[in-house]
């Protein structure tokens, strides 16, 4: 009987949560399932996240079965395999609606500020219980009212943090003085101002000019496509690519759905897993010839299909270097027959490095790429934005990683064990974050409710650098910060169902246990 009281006056404390993407509409359901009554912050007017403001012919980059609810099946109406951004905000929308979620969201609330209030007054307080009972400490949250700029200070017990790292912050290159974009007599902007464009605003605004796109993930090779479209042959679109990616035709190399390759129990024997003890690493070393074999079957198909070597685009890096590394996207149908027919042009292995007044100024290069407009389709800075949100210095250090360069370190990918009181879920990425962002979701939830404690400080860390250790062996040059743990989808969610007391193994038989892939689905109930 103790015990269940201490539970239900955790319920008396307040949780907030910053953002109603994907990550906060499933924090705030899964705080309802166990009776707490928490605040959501929304800084727009809308739920749904990155899906509100998205570029016109963006589609959804994960095949529906593995990104969906666990709870809220996609309805049987949506008959594609890969739906378009708008139908994907509506399944969101649904989804809010019929867990009655929009009732705890606070619209226009945009947070600024986070600063965290010791009882004890200690100065070093970190992880006990998920409500620090030791300290009574309290997070202040300075939130901002959009429409009339009024600011209040919010006092909670508990900040779930999904401001997640694909929005607000654009990663802006710097260069050289007197070499940025205001020597350029044409227009520059971020992908973010293009992707906030409605399609008819966005269409005049590129209509009849030499646009220039800086990047080659998804926003870039997306708008190429609109730029394509709309301009045609007469003005072609050139696409200024750094690296390039392994990026998928399809989800189906040879016909082979890609989770029986890499998101199935038996793929992840092949990979080292951070805690993995001697057999599971000499059985990782043994299986490294099918590792290679399997990166190698889905190379041969993307070069093929994608006719890769003819345009100079076959990838330094093994293609399980992509996928541990979570840059894959789907390639737009028809995005290479553009480029043969010359309405997109690629410079490849190329490097911005200021502008004149023509164009780009491109590294090894004299004459620039004469353009009208640029656009830099260059990414976000996610761990800026997370970082600052915090007023302590201490705690932005802590965020950042000790030598600036880290993914942000956080145990089970969802909490620092030294920021007390706070969870950030969403910011560590998988093939299909809907679908992490859920189960990282219940286990927190059940940690708010009591059912289980985190370790020991020491033991947490010593968590974090095996898993920091396993992202810099399989990830590649910059993209080991996206903090990915796609190979080691079900490793990860074994850990997390270890922790609330579940099964790991979730499915019916040694066959299927071993060798169907994991989705959503599995973690139902």
């Amino acid at each position: 009987m103790a015990d269940f009281n201490e539970r239900e006056n955790r319920k008396k404390e307040v949780v907030a949560i910053i953002g109603a993407g994907i990550s906060g509409l499933l924090a705030c359901k899964y705080c309802l399932s166990k009776g707490f009554d928490p605040i959501v912050f929304e800084s727009e007017s809308s739920i749904g996240g990155v899906w509100t403001k998205t570029i016109g012919s963006t589609k959804l980059q994960t095949p529906k079965p593995f990104y969906q609810f666990s709870d809220f099946p996609w309805p049987n109406s949506v008959t594609e395999m890969f739906p378009d951004h708008q139908t994907v905000l509506e399944y969101i929308e649904s989804y809010a609606r019929h867990f009655d979620l929009v009732r705890c969201i606070q619209f226009n609330s945009k947070v600024l500020s986070l600063s965290y209030e010791d009882g004890k007054l200690s100065g070093d307080v970190v992880w006990g219980e998920a409500f620090n009972t030791n300290s009574k400490g309290k997070w202040n949250i300075n939130v901002q009212d959009t429409p009339t700029l009024s600011t209040q200070v919010y006092q909670v017990d508990f900040v779930i943090v999904c401001v997640g790292r694909f929005s607000q912050v654009p990663n802006i290159p710097e260069f050289p003085p007197k070499k940025g974009a205001e020597a350029f007599e044409g227009q520059v902007i971020h992908s973010m101002e293009y992707s906030n464009m409605d399609p008819e605003t966005a269409a005049n605004f590129v209509k009849g000019k030499h646009v220039a796109i800086v990047g080659f993930q998804k926003s870039g090779m997306d708008i190429a496509m609109e730029c394509s479209t709309i301009n045609g042959t007469e003005r072609p679109c050139t696409v200024v690519i750094r690296t390039p990616h392994w990026n998928l035709p399809d989800f189906f190399p040879w016909g082979l759905n890609l989770g029986y390759l890499y998101l199935t129990r038996s793929s992840e024997l092949t990979v080292h897993k951070p805690g993995e003890g001697l057999v599971l690493s000499l059985l990782a070393t043994t299986l490294s010839p099918l590792r290679w074999a399997l990166s190698k079957f889905v190379e041969i198909y993307v070069r093929r299909k994608h006719r890769l070597a003819k345009h100079g685009m076959v990838p330094d890096h093994s293609f399980l270097n992509e996928f541990s590394s979570c840059s894959l996207s789907i390639v737009p149908e028809g995005f290479y027959d553009r480029v043969e027919e010359g309405s997109i042009k690629l410079v490849k292995r190329a490097e911005c490095v200021g502008f004149s007044k023509e164009g780009m100024m491109l590294k090894g290069q004299v004459e620039p790429i004469k353009s009208d407009l640029v656009i830099l389709a260059t990414g976000f800075k996610g761990i800026d934005k997370l970082k600052h949100i915090f007023e302590s210095k201490k705690y932005q250090e802590f965020i950042a990683g000790l030598d600036d360069s880290a993914a942000v370190p956080l145990y089970r990918e969802c909490i620092h064990p030294r920021i007390p009181q706070l969870a950030i879920i969403g910011f560590s990425e998988s093939i299909t974050n809907l679908y992490t962002s859920e189960i990282r979701c219940r286990w927190l939830a059940e940690l708010l409710d009591g059912k289980f404690k985190v370790p020991s400080i020491k033991v947490m860390e010593k968590d974090i650098a095996e898993w920091d250790k396993y992202k810099k062996r399989y990830s590649y040059n910059k993209y080991y910060r996206n903090s990915c743990i796609a190979a080691l989808h079900v490793w990860h969610n074994d850990q997390l169902c270890k922790d609330m007391g579940w099964n790991p193994k979730r499915k019916k038989g040694f066959w299927a246990e071993w060798f169907q892939p994991y989705g959503p689905m599995d973690y139902r109930g």
